[in-house]
């Protein structure tokens, strides 16, 4: 059984085929989730004065910052290690949600940016690994 990670090859054919091109958009993508989420993971850690009153203003506690911190940091790491991107992948969907749920309950307008995020997780597995793709075909039977 093939795990994830050898599933990342291009699909057979020429060099600079479609599944080449899916694989580059895959990686650019994870590439920008990671350098965002390692970045506000360390801003939380740091106490970086926005970052803490932007905090409190969706009703977290100034001392959770440090806590969040980590928790981001940890699942970013698990997705941005090819063989545990599809467990960091679900890991950051639930936090992005409920990062998305604490905006929504003070009709934050920037909920959006980590439903966003939380697309571009799965798009990025969705254009890397075939497997991904053929869990969530769109419009086929």
């Amino acid at each position: 059984m093939q795990t994830i990670a050898q599933t990342t090859q291009a699909l057979p054919g020429a060099a600079g085929t479609k599944a080449d091109t899916q694989l580059w958009i895959g990686r650019v993508l994870r590439v920008l989730v990671v350098m965002f989420m390692a970045f506000d993971g360390t801003m939380k850690i740091a106490g970086e004065q926005h970052v803490v009153k932007a905090m409190g203003e969706l009703g977290w506690p100034r001392g959770q910052a440090l806590a969040l911190g980590l928790v981001i940091l940890v699942c970013t790491a698990l997705y941005a290690i090819r063989r545990t991107s599809v467990l960091g992948a679900i890991l950051l969907t639930g936090f992005l949600g409920g990062a998305t749920a604490a905006k929504a309950r003070v009709e934050d307008a920037s909920l959006l940016f980590s439903v966003f995020m939380g697309v571009l997780v799965w798009a990025s597995l969705y254009f890397r690994y075939t497997r991904v793709r053929a869990l969530l075909r769109f419009g086929r039977d």
